[in-house]
Order: C-alpha cells, then structure tokens, then sequence
C-alpha cells in the first residue's frame, strides 16, 4: 500500500520545488475543552490551514518570484491522490536565505480551510 511520499506546491500557478518534510495543517473546525465546575465541555472553533515547505533559492531566481505580500491560490499536491487548494493563502513571514546550503528558504503560509480533492 502506497503512503504519502512526495508533495508538490504549486503558489498562484507556479510548481515550487520543495524539500523532502512539507507539512501542512488543514484547517477547519476543531473542538477546544472547556472546564467547568467538575466537568469539561467543548467547544468548537475554527483554524485556519497552516501549510510549511522549504525551497532552494537557484542561480539566476529572483527571490520576489517566490515572496509576495498578496494573497493567492495554493496548491499543495501529494503523491497519494490528495490536493488541497487554497484560494486565499497567504505567506506569513519574510522567510531567510541561508547559504552553504543550497539557498534554503522555509515559505510558511496561512488560509482558510482548503478544498479537498481525490
């Protein structure tokens, strides 16, 4: 049986190639323990999608083709069928480039719950 191996993100049209350890939180209503008196309780909230993957910056890239301020359609694809878009993600931090070792740029990202698609 085949497990989810390779993931592919895809950020307002372009394929960004991503280090191997991806993440994505899918956001959505999640249930919270209320305690009250000698019970606990819950109650539900929602969460946005939270999705983290590392890329390399190459010879020649500008890094404001992978940093934008703007929000924008996220894909992230995996290997097992599963695709999760997001129309209005957006990326949270200025990420750091950090040299002598290809360049690596940790993109995070943040959303509304996704669309799932199988």
């Amino acid at each position: 049986m085949q497990v989810l191996g390779i993931v592919d993100i895809v950020w307002r049209g372009v394929n960004v190639p991503v280090e191997k350890g991806a993440k994505i939180k899918v956001g959505g209503i999640q249930n919270t323990g209320v305690t009250y008196g000698r019970k606990v309780g819950r109650a539900q909230e929602f969460v946005g999608s939270e999705v983290t993957a590392t890329t390399n910056l190459e010879r020649g890239q500008r890094f404001s083709e992978l940093w934008s301020e703007a929000e924008g359609e996220l894909q992230v694809v995996c290997d097992t069928g599963q695709t999760f878009v997001m129309a209005d993600a957006f990326l949270t931090e200025r990420p750091e480039i950090t040299g002598g070792d290809g360049g690596k740029i940790e993109l995070k990202w943040m959303a509304s719950a996704p669309e799932e698609i199988l």
